[in-house]
């Protein structure tokens, strides 16, 4: 899925400054979230079976069967068998839920960042540990809103407008993995987050009218978090810095800061210092080119009053 740049994720992570790109072949980051909740590669695969056979020994030996495990879970019996024959990738919480039932006294939690890594193809790992820890993380959108504010709703229906189609397992496992990705708005110290939408994504019905309701009053009460800023860029702008398209970057402490960007298929994250910095400077132009945070909020809701 990825170019020979692989080892960049790793740099990245070390936060080295060579001067170099990852980019990948196959599902992006943004629409996707890599392979949503499944191994993302043959490394991955390896690790997410070690930890279903671990959990499974376990069960055997507290004399479970999967029923009962998953019920106290809050899992079915299938889904618990899932897990443990490597097909999904259990959420953190359930890792610990799963190490207090059985009485493994750690033997589960040691695997959880592992496990939580392995949902993510190698390409894509370094981005996701980059969000996990970012002080300050902003973005532009022109396609759809960032996967960040999105609603269920809407991610529902912008995955099963893929082409080629999408199975519907493979999206309730994108969606759960987008989902994951919001914690970002619950963490503290609260990273400070910021939005520019482009207004073509107001405008876009993706699901109906309904859908981008609800998805443009979750906007607003996103937008009045004290450590969100939320803009848009008018229709009306006569200058824009962001023709090229859609980028997200984020800023690790110490002020290490890295670009990530998509286009048909294709993703790229940015670890060049110059070129993150030439990423950094080009956001703030079209901050300053938008509608100001009160300007944009009134504009969906005018938008949201339309529908």
């Amino acid at each position: 899925m990825e170019m020979a740049e692989r080892k960049g994720a790793e740099t990245g992570e070390r936060e080295q400054g060579s001067a170099q790109a990852v980019m990948s072949l196959g599902d992006s980051w943004e629409h996707d979230d890599g392979a949503g909740r499944r191994p993302g590669d043959e490394a991955g695969r390896g690790v997410v079976d070690a930890f279903g056979q671990t959990m499974k020994t376990l069960r055997v030996r507290e004399g479970l069967g999967r029923e009962e495990f998953g019920r106290r879970l809050g899992y079915s019996a299938s889904t618990v068998a899932s897990f443990e024959q490597g097909r999904r990738i259990p959420l953190p919480r359930t890792i610990d839920r799963a190490d207090e039932v059985l009485r493994a006294d750690g033997l589960l939690t040691v695997w959880k960042e592992q496990v939580e890594r392995a949902q993510y193809p190698v390409f894509f790992q370094g981005m996701a540990a980059l969000e996990k820890e970012a002080i300050e993380l902003v973005s532009y959108s022109t396609l759809v809103f960032n996967g960040l504010v999105q609603t269920e709703e809407y991610m529902r229906a912008v995955l099963a407008m893929r082409c080629p189609i999408l199975d519907q397992e493979t999206i309730e496992q994108r969606i759960a993995a987008r989902l994951a990705r919001q914690d970002i708005f619950d963490r503290w110290p609260a990273p400070l987050l910021g939005f520019v939408i482009g207004e073509a994504v107001l405008r876009h019905r993706y699901g109906g009218k309904g859908v981008l309701r609800r998805q443009l009053e979750h906007l607003l009460l996103t937008g009045q978090k004290r450590n969100v800023t939320l803009q848009v860029m008018s229709l009306d702008c006569e200058d824009n810095a962001g023709v090229d398209g859609p980028f997200t970057i984020v800023t690790r402490k110490h002020g290490k800061k890295f670009m990530y960007a998509e286009a048909q298929g294709t993703s790229a994250l940015q670890t060049d210092p110059e070129q993150t910095a030439l990423a950094a400077a080009r956001y703030g132009i079209i901050r300053s080119q938008a509608l100001t945070s009160r300007e944009s909020l009134e504009l969906i809701e005018g938008y949201l009053g339309s529908l």
